[in-house]
């Protein structure tokens, strides 16, 4: 994100902004989520829409390379722990700087409990591979966690991009940023 005057503490302050979100209150396990449909449901559920939006993409991106995320985001256990609250909409849009440094969040109405992994895709919205493990660390992202949270950047970012991309170049540019960011993780791993 440009305007920001040091990624590294970008990184820590998005962490420590996502574990107060998370333990702000205690969190019923039975508590609904408004927002099923789009955060607070297994990835399971998005995987026709997003093979079929990898088949789309495939001469603009990696589609093996992106097949291989979204299977590992799939082979990655369930949330089974206590649910915490998440914002379900964290992307550059929602995020406020001032003075170089991130000064807010804003736009809650995707507020939810649940996997926390939905929020992490600002890791790849946002932070560059130099500063996501700096993330990963002061939030203590265990892998199943971590491998849902690339599924969710990879499947929300492909749904932002065969949607949009065509008619608004920002969602063209964030939402290919976002993917190829995914898709240089991987590489790194592979």
């Amino acid at each position: 994100m440009e305007g920001l005057a040091d990624p590294r503490r970008t990184a820590t302050d998005l962490a420590e902004f996502l574990t107060a979100l998370q333990h702000a209150l205690p969190v019923q396990p039975d508590a609904p989520n408004p927002h099923d449909e789009v955060t607070g449901v297994p990835l399971a559920r998005r995987d026709y829409t997003t093979r079929a939006a990898i088949q789309a993409v495939q001469g603009t991106f990696d589609a093996a390379a992106m097949t291989a995320v979204w299977e590992a985001a799939l082979r990655a256990p369930n949330w089974d722990r206590v649910p915490v609250w998440f914002h379900g909409d964290l992307h550059l849009g929602n995020l406020l700087v001032s003075g170089g440094h991130l000064s807010a969040v804003i736009d809650f109405a995707g507020l939810g409990a649940g996997d926390p992994a939905c929020d992490l895709v600002i890791a790849w919205n946002l932070l560059a591979p130099q500063t996501r493990p700096v993330f990963r660390a002061a939030l203590q992202v265990d892998d199943a966690t971590w491998a849902r949270a690339q599924g969710w950047a990879l499947t929300t970012g492909l749904n932002a991009y065969t949607s949009y991309a065509a008619t608004n170049r920002l969602v063209a540019v964030n939402t290919h940023r976002q993917i190829s960011q995914v898709l240089i993780d991987h590489d790194l791993t592979t």
